[in-house]
């Protein structure tokens, strides 16, 4: 496929293969072995590849579309030689990822029509929420762009501390209440605060937990009622934050907060900590959520706008 001749800019590629590095290693090393001393794809390379996808942590119901689908290229070519699996994959596995995330986007940028853009982010304490709103308050500042952080995660005096860490790094204002207040009334006073200010971003930080989903869905859909009280259309988008090095819990994860709201795009954090990059394909394909960001260092520019093509060719490398 033509997709894969695209020039990447250098730095931000270089950085998204450095962070992909063990998830890369892992695999292909994996796929070596699975296909050492035979020539052809047949039955049993296909059984090993299988093995090798779900021990990457692709999962078990995405790794079974991508053998189907390599399977049909086998029928239809009759004759597939094991040095040409890699190209098959990459090609693969960038049309399942094209199947949600249809942009080719590069750059952090919001929607001209949205203002303020409101962002609420979701996700369990400990998967890098915190930090991926600092990072991304820094992404849109460098663009030129006005930010309001709104600390609504007011259960834990942490959070709120953390978050004034990050707006007083990035110089961005923040709407902060004490511990124990009602997020809700929280989330308000940021956009009141955002639209006096005529921001141009807002992103909302969220309570994170999961012990009890009636409570985790009532608390959010009461903070999207109370934010449509200043800006009718808010959220713009529902960001669930993903922690990427713990492979299959970060689909029950999901799992929970798609059933308790409508999320509508994911960060996948702490990829350069791990070898289970995989998660990131069977995330994005199980859940048809758009993958918008992926975490590949400690930097505050290694967080990155997912580009499917950049992936798929820095994991295959």
């Amino acid at each position: 496929m033509s997709f894969f001749k695209k020039i990447f800019s250098s730095e931000k590629k270089e950085t998204l293969d450095k962070g992909l590095e063990k998830s890369k290693t892992s695999f292909l090393s994996k796929l070596s072995k699975a296909v050492a001393g035979r020539s052809k794809v047949d039955a049993d390379v296909l059984d090993d590849l299988e093995e090798v996808l779900i021990a990457s942590d692709v999962g078990v119901n995405t790794t079974l579309k991508i053998i189907d689908r390599i399977e049909e290229r086998v029928d239809r070519d009759k004759y597939l030689g094991t040095d040409e699996l890699n190209k098959i994959l990459r090609e693969e596995i960038a049309g399942l990822l094209s199947e949600t995330n249809d942009e080719d986007a590069t750059e952090f940028v919001i929607p001209k029509d949205k203002k303020p853009y409101v962002l609420m982010v979701v996700g369990v304490n400990g998967v890098g929420k915190t930090t991926t709103i600092g990072k991304l308050a820094a992404q849109f500042k460098k663009q030129g762009l006005s930010v309001v952080l709104g600390a609504a995660d007011t259960f834990r005096a942490a959070a709120i501390d953390q978050l004034q860490v990050w707006a007083d790094r990035v110089d961005v204002p923040i709407v902060r209440q004490d511990m124990g207040s009602d997020p809700a009334s929280v989330a308000f006073d940021t956009l009141k605060s955002a639209v006096s200010k005529n921001a141009d971003v807002v992103i909302v930080d969220t309570a994170g937990r999961l012990h009890n989903k009636v409570n985790l869905m009532n608390e959010l859909t009461k903070i999207k009622r109370v934010m449509q009280k200043v800006v009718p259309d808010a959220p713009h988008d529902v960001l669930l934050v993903l922690d990427g090095s713990t492979g299959q819990n970060a689909f029950e994860q999901a799992k929970q907060f798609t059933l308790a709201t409508e999320v509508t795009s994911l960060a996948v954090t702490k990829l350069d900590g791990t070898a289970k990059g995989g998660v990131v394909i069977g995330i994005s394909d199980q859940f048809k959520i758009p993958v918008k960001y992926i975490g590949v260092g400690e930097g505050i520019d290694d967080l990155q706008v997912f580009n499917k093509f950049e992936f798929v060719d820095s994991f295959f490398k």
